[in-house]
């Protein structure tokens, strides 16, 4: 049974950064799509970042997320900076079990696994 474990969340000051994990059981992150996702309160999910055999972001990241992944560790993490208010919300890690999604890999509904999200905010 897949199964996706992010951690890294927290509270934050506006400007600071945080790197969060999404740790992989019986799915091999270097030969999948691995993706974060975010949702702030009353809005919809919303893509952040993914990395296959292509690595994608959001229009909203403008440079201020990196994600990469650990194959020794088989985890993904997300690397984010000079964070906003704006980016409060649910972080959740995905994951498909093939390396390319071809044009699709921001959709969510691309993704068989996610795991249960770990918080993020931002203060002012």
């Amino acid at each position: 049974q897949v199964q996706l474990v992010e951690s890294g969340g927290g509270l934050v000051q506006a400007g600071g950064s945080l790197q969060l994990s999404c740790a992989a059981s019986a799915l091999i992150v270097r030969y999948a799509t691995v993706a974060w996702f975010r949702q702030a309160p009353g809005k919809e999910r919303e893509f952040v970042a993914a990395a296959g055999t292509l690595t994608y972001y959001g229009d909203f990241v403008k440079g201020r997320c990196t994600i990469f992944r650990d194959n020794d560790k088989n985890t993904a993490y997300l690397q984010m900076s000079s964070l906003k208010p704006e980016d409060t919300g649910v972080y959740f890690c995905a994951a498909a079990p093939v390396p390319n999604l071809g044009a699709a890999p921001k959709k969510s509904d691309q993704y068989m696994y996610w795991g249960q999200g770990t918080q993020v905010t931002v203060s002012s």
